[in-house]
């Protein structure tokens, strides 16, 4: 059995996931959960593999879940070791690279979460402009922080090339703009990573994937199933 991601758009951080699995060269599947569609987001087959409905949800080669964005992106780099994704648990590398994602994950996409809460307000709720100003301090307080940590590096984690904190910087720093929440033009260091990563084959198949577009693999895409196709894991 292949590796099966399940990932959502619009603009779902399992752009990450996607952009991973390119590098990976791990042969790789793809089943599409539309994120306005409440009958996507309701499967059963989904349901069965994660209860809560969220993505990036991912099958292993085994059939078993794996849920989480942080957990499927170590993973993965931890199964294709030569693709520079990450490195070798306890060293200074790995702390690095854990710490940066772990940032990502929690602190920085947490940052968003006002911001998205406002746009679901009610017309007319004043409590939505207080979230929009919490998302903006947020959401800036940590793109400066992470223009701290790219100051004098190529990636986040390497200066070789991209591991899996990039793709998941790529995925959330995306949202600022469109959110009107920051100008990525404020901060240089990250603007030039995501230049660079916009520019890279991974991140633009991810980007072609979500589009619906026609998406050009290293190799590893064996194509799409639907969500009555996804193995359901026993039990």
């Amino acid at each position: 059995m292949e590796t099966t991601l399940i990932y959502s758009v619009p603009f779902g951080c399992s752009f990450a996931a996607i952009a991973a699995l390119e590098w990976s060269d791990l042969p790789y599947r793809l089943a599409r959960v539309e994120a306005r569609d409440p009958a996507s987001k309701q499967h059963p087959a989904f349901l069965a593999i994660n209860p809560l409905g969220q993505t990036p949800a991912l099958l292993t080669p085994a059939g078993t879940p794996l849920l989480e964005s942080m957990a499927i992106l170590l993973h993965l780099a931890a199964r294709a070791p030569e693709s520079g994704l990450g490195f070798a648990q306890g060293t200074p590398q790995y702390d690095h690279l854990n710490s940066a994602l772990s940032f990502l994950h929690t602190t920085f996409h947490a940052a968003f979460m006002p911001a998205f809460q406002a746009s679901r307000a009610a017309e007319g709720d004043a409590r939505a402009a207080v979230w929009r100003e919490m998302a903006v301090e947020k959401v800036n307080k940590s793109l400066a922080h992470l223009e701290r940590l790219l100051d004098g590096r190529a990636w986040l984690a390497s200066d070789a090339a991209p591991t899996i904190a990039d793709a998941y910087l790529a995925a959330t720093a995306r949202w600022a703009e469109p959110l009107q929440l920051a100008r990525l033009s404020d901060y240089p260091h990250v603007a030039r990573v995501l230049a660079a990563l916009e520019d890279d084959p991974g991140i633009r198949f991810a980007h072609a994937i979500e589009a619906g577009l026609p998406a050009v693999s290293r190799g590893g895409f064996l194509g799409h199933v639907v969500l009555d196709q996804l193995a359901v894991p026993a039990g």
